[in-house]
């Protein structure tokens, strides 16, 4: 990405508030861990409030937005954790691998410092379906580019459970697929800011305006209409556990 978070994340916390079902989904996996490390923390969403909390995060921008909470939060990187082997009982990472340098040693420095399970939410490459990429084909390209293999996460921390997270039509984490049920959304530059693909791709604006020539005159909903009368969608996020 040629674009840090003290950028991208400029009212992040007001677009990308956790939403209550996958936030369940997360805490469930995490079983019956009280000690729990956050990597890649951002602004703090999905962090159980009922554990002990250690957050780190390379951006002060997202550390500043983190809201009041008993959690600690260490300015840093997930490739080299500082923290002894097996200092946490789980670990977590949310939306955040694909952003780092060395996803290979990061993970594994997950898996040093975890005596329990490991917990990352994060997005498939080999998905096809999402309806934008239909707009923006550009966008497999890039999680091609991003986004380890779900092999992957087995061969760096072991063993591991893949669960598909269904994303709720009135998601409100304002993550890229989040608005999949409500394409006008795409339209407003403020919610795209707060999506690090669009920042890894550029000028859009070719591809935003046929959106909106769609929506205008009913292509997409005559198109897509079957997404209208769904509830939750799957557009490619997994849930790894380490078992």
């Amino acid at each position: 990405m040629t674009t840090s978070y003290d950028t991208i994340g400029i009212n992040y916390s007001d677009l990308r508030k956790p939403d209550l079902r996958i936030q369940k989904m997360i805490e469930a996996a995490l079983g019956s861990a009280q000690t729990v490390l956050n990597v890649g923390a951002g602004a703090g969403s999905y962090e159980p409030s009922d554990r002990q909390v250690t957050a780190i995060e390379p951006s002060m921008e997202m550390i500043r937005q983190r809201p009041a909470s008993a959690a600690t939060v260490i300015q840093g990187h997930a490739e080299k954790l500082p923290f002894d082997d097996d200092s946490f009982d789980a670990s977590m990472a949310v939306l955040t691998v694909h952003h780092w340098t060395d996803k290979e040693r990061g993970l594994k420095e997950m898996r040093r410092v975890t005596r329990g399970p490991i917990v990352i939410l994060t997005y498939d490459p080999a998905f096809r379906g999402f309806w934008l990429a239909d707009y923006i084909p550009e966008l497999v390209t890039l999680d091609e580019e991003q986004m380890p293999r779900i092999t992957k996460y087995a061969a760096w921390l072991g063993a591991a459970e893949i669960s598909p997270v269904p994303i709720p039509h009135d998601c409100t984490d304002g993550f890229l697929s989040a608005y999949w049920r409500r394409p006008a959304a795409y339209l407003d530059p403020r919610i795209r800011a707060a999506m690090s693909s669009f920042w890894a791709l550029g000028d859009v604006s070719a591809a935003i305006g046929k959106l909106q020539s769609d929506l205008d005159d009913g292509a997409w909903a005559e198109r897509y209409s079957g997404l209208l009368a769904l509830d939750t969608c799957d557009c490619g996020y997994r849930l790894v556990k380490t078992v």
